[in-house]
């Protein structure tokens, strides 16, 4: 972060001084009192769990200089505020604001670059970010901090020096988007799908489309909108934005494309990155077909923030994953091969998982799935559909775990599979429900022989991560 006197912070978020908070912010701003080092400003947030203003104390022993809270403390010097959280995103867009109009100060302008979709969001600024980070300092969130509290910490994290600020937003209802780019508006909006995730809160997928599309419509003239040129309802943003708009996808209409794809036998796709009439080779690290719509639209980022098509192509094919839990591709000792896609899921990011097991050379393979959450009304129907698609994708073995994920099996019944006999042996597709975490690494445990991929994947709050990470500590050393 910039350095700021704490009376500067005061002024940006509207907040009130104690009497003792006298100095300067120095270091960063965190809402995590064990991750406070000296000079940083803790943000007291009130959560349902754990309240922050609990922990001032252990903030102030950590050398945090003040807090952002909702009451004084003597154990810290406060900024006082109705909503720390509120006065989060008021401090962060107050120091890009600073950062934006500063360009001239390091002869160079900050690019600030927001991504949205229903899936690939992190997938894509894990590319992108290391695309960026090989022409200017790039500041890029970790993990899936994309909502009201990690984009405005990310914001936090640039500095004077900073030339690429990455950020991925998130929504759960209309408005979302339009006030996280009201913290930090970007120069170039990315939106790389419309698909089902949070149907059920959304209601339709014409109205994830609308609450998406607010990124474009908060771009500048002079802007960039990078849009999905395969996907007809971010397509049809196009008409919401002043800025203008690059279509990416496979179709030779799109401006940056990818032609010749090919995957390699780790299930890697390598590509031809077609662009202004250049034309590059890629070889992506990232495991997936699906992560060629992903490279294309960070390659189109790329290029609406200054770099060249040949960089971009040595740039992504040097980017090796970065967050956890998403296609993590990781061979045992013993020769099984565990895919741990367990951080999220919703219909698509589940087919293009299936897809992406299929690619990769196994003795068999074994897809064990957990429920997919918010998805409303259509929720029974979209989990039967997964199993008869990962039937249709060749997988020898469905492992549907907990009560929400019955009609997974149901689905692969239907499409052929088998549920008597042993889950181990035979050439004919499997279908086993299983109850819970337990039961799946019981059964795993005993039916898992060398050569087998075992692709692990379910919504977030599942906790299939979990069972992934045991499947492989029971490998190791063997």
């Amino acid at each position: 972060m910039i350095q700021m006197s704490l009376a500067e912070v005061a002024e940006a978020v509207g907040g009130r001084l104690t009497p003792d908070a006298v100095g300067t912010v120095a270091g960063k701003v965190t809402v995590d009192s064990r991750a406070v080092a000296p000079g940083d400003l803790f943000v007291a947030v009130p959560g349902e769990r754990v309240d922050g203003h609990d922990f001032l104390a252990a903030a102030a022993d950590a050398g945090a200089v003040a807090a952002l809270a909702t009451r004084p403390d003597g154990a810290l010097p406060c900024v006082v505020v109705d909503e720390p959280v509120a006065a989060l995103g008021r401090l962060a867009a107050a120091v890009h604001t600073r950062l934006a109009g500063a360009g001239g100060a390091r002869g160079h302008r900050l690019v600030t670059v927001g991504i949205t979709g229903s899936s690939g969001k992190t997938s894509t600024k894990d590319l992108l970010g290391q695309v960026l980070a090989t022409a200017g300092a790039t500041v890029s969130p970790p993990g899936s901090y994309n909502n009201d509290i990690g984009l405005p910490l990310t914001v936090l994290d640039a500095d004077e020096d900073t030339r690429f600020l990455l950020l991925e937003m998130g929504s759960r209802g209309r408005g979302h988007i339009a006030r996280l780019c009201r913290v930090a508006r970007p120069d170039v909006g990315v939106v790389l799908n419309v698909g089902s995730a949070h149907l059920g809160e959304f209601g339709s997928a014409d109205e994830i489309a609308v609450a998406k599309g607010e990124l474009v419509e908060a771009l500048p003239a002079g802007g960039t909108a990078v849009l999905n040129a395969d996907d007809p309802r971010v397509i049809g943003m196009a008409p919401r934005t002043r800025a203008r708009v690059v279509p990416t996808g496979r179709s030779a209409a799109a401006d940056v494309r990818a032609e010749d794809v090919a995957l390699d036998e780790a299930g890697r796709a390598g590509f031809t990155l077609v662009a202004g009439g250049a034309r590059a080779a890629v070889r992506l690290q990232v495991v997936g077909e699906h992560q060629v719509a992903n490279a294309l639209s960070a390659a189109a980022a790329a290029l609406a923030a200054g770099m060249a098509p040949d960089a971009v192509a040595a740039a992504l094919s040097a980017a090796v994953p970065r967050s956890r839990w998403r296609m993590e591709v990781t061979r045992r000792d013993d020769g099984v091969t565990v895919v741990n896609d367990a951080y999220n899921a919703n219909p698509e990011s589940m087919r293009a998982a299936l897809a992406a097991l299929a690619g990769l050379p196994a003795r068999r393979r074994v897809a064990v799935l957990g429920a997919m959450a918010e998805l409303g009304p259509g929720a029974a129907d979209e989990h039967e559909r997964l199993g008869r698609d990962a039937v249709a994708a060749g997988v020898d073995l469905v492992v549907a775990v907990g009560p929400d994920a019955v009609g997974i099996a149901d689905g692969a019944l239907a499409a052929g599979a088998r549920e008597d006999g042993d889950a181990d042996g035979g050439a004919d597709r499997r279908a086993v429900r299983v109850p819970d975490r337990a039961a799946a690494r019981e059964l795993l445990t005993e039916v898992l022989v060398p050569g087998d991929v075992v692709l692990v994947k379910a919504s977030r709050s599942y906790g299939l991560e979990v069972l992934a990470a045991d499947l492989l500590a029971a490998g190791a050393g063997a």
